[in-house]
């Protein structure tokens, strides 16, 4: 009890910090880089068990269990665990449209046979996958097309694993780190605190890139990593790797904050633990709690953070 208040107390001083912005970097040197080789929360004492992550969960196209046709391929194999799979080869933009009751999800799709992999973020239930293909300008056809029950093995299957848009895999840098941060963490919780004082500390936003980010823009979060910098998408890409990596379910969403109408990026995490207070949200037993790493590296105040009402979910991958 006495070392998770330490930590809790220190991610607070960090996040405290970093309101106040940071000086940029030396030449040569990044946020993250400073921040992998210097100490962010206390060491824990001798006779610390740190917390002991589950094997990773995965994500794959599985060529040998695909159907399709007009040089799509759907994957179906992998709902249970959480997911879809598609490849498509083809001579124009590509679509795949995931519906799910009023629910509609569209996401690019390479068309040169990159196989992609995407979230069952509604749980339970009947999906239409649908492949589409570009014939003129917003236009799209559908070129193949498949509806499937889902029942997967648990309501979280979709936010412990890999995709489009939280990408990374066993040998990532940033699940690396994690796995580093893991070592010094007691719990699940403390882990969440080690990561949220990691992101906060070293990556600093990118104003530039979010001047001239284009749409379909998709993070790398080994970059984010790298650099030391990136945009709301980057900061939530890079948090939800780190905790899905070691077994702690994680969302990343898309939405609107107020006042302003901000269109943002952040997480939601689930630990069955309490205890852990970031700004003004405190975090509950058995319920999923938000994490807003943007705002908290970067010195926005409470009329943006506030309590949680001010946010209006729209996305969730």
């Amino acid at each position: 009890m006495l070392l998770r208040r330490v930590l809790l107390a220190a991610a607070l001083m960090l996040l405290l910090c970093s309101c106040g912005g940071s000086a940029p970097s030396s030449a040569g040197e990044t946020d993250a880089s400073r921040a992998g080789s210097e100490t962010l929360l206390p060491k824990p004492p001798e006779e610390f068990t740190p917390y002991a992550a589950p094997p990773l969960l995965g994500a794959a196209f599985h060529v040998e269990a695909a159907a399709g046709e007009n040089g799509a391929l759907l994957d179906l194999s992998a709902l249970a665990d959480g997911y879809v799979a598609v490849s498509v080869e083809a001579d124009a933009r590509i679509k795949l449209q995931v519906k799910y009751g009023e629910e509609t999800y569209n996401y690019d799709v390479a068309s040169d046979g990159t196989p992609s992999c995407f979230p069952l973020q509604s749980g339970d239930g009947t999906y239409l996958f649908r492949v589409m293909k570009n014939v003129s300008e917003s236009k799209y056809i559908e070129i193949y097309a498949k509806e499937a029950d889902v029942k997967l093995k648990d309501g979280y299957q979709p936010f412990l694993r890999p995709s489009d848009y939280v990408n990374y895999s066993e040998d990532s840098a940033c699940v690396q780190k994690a796995r580093e941060l893991a070592k010094q963490a007691p719990d699940a919780l403390g882990l969440v605190g080690q990561v949220y004082a990691f992101v906060t500390g070293g990556v600093r936003y990118d104003t530039e890139k979010a001047q001239s980010v284009q749409s379909g823009y998709l993070p790398k979060p080994d970059e984010t990593l790298a650099t030391g910098q990136g945009i709301c998408f980057d900061y939530a890409a890079l948090a939800a790797a780190m905790l899905r990596s070691q077994g702690i379910p994680c969302k990343m969403i898309f939405g609107y904050v107020s006042p302003g109408n901000v269109y943002h990026a952040w997480n939601m995490f689930y630990t069955a633990k309490t205890g852990w207070v970031t700004v003004k949200f405190e975090v509950r037993g058995e319920s999923w709690n938000r994490l807003d790493l943007t705002f908290a590296a970067n010195g926005q105040d409470d009329v943006f953070i506030g309590d949680g009402s001010n946010y209006t979910d729209l996305f969730v991958y």
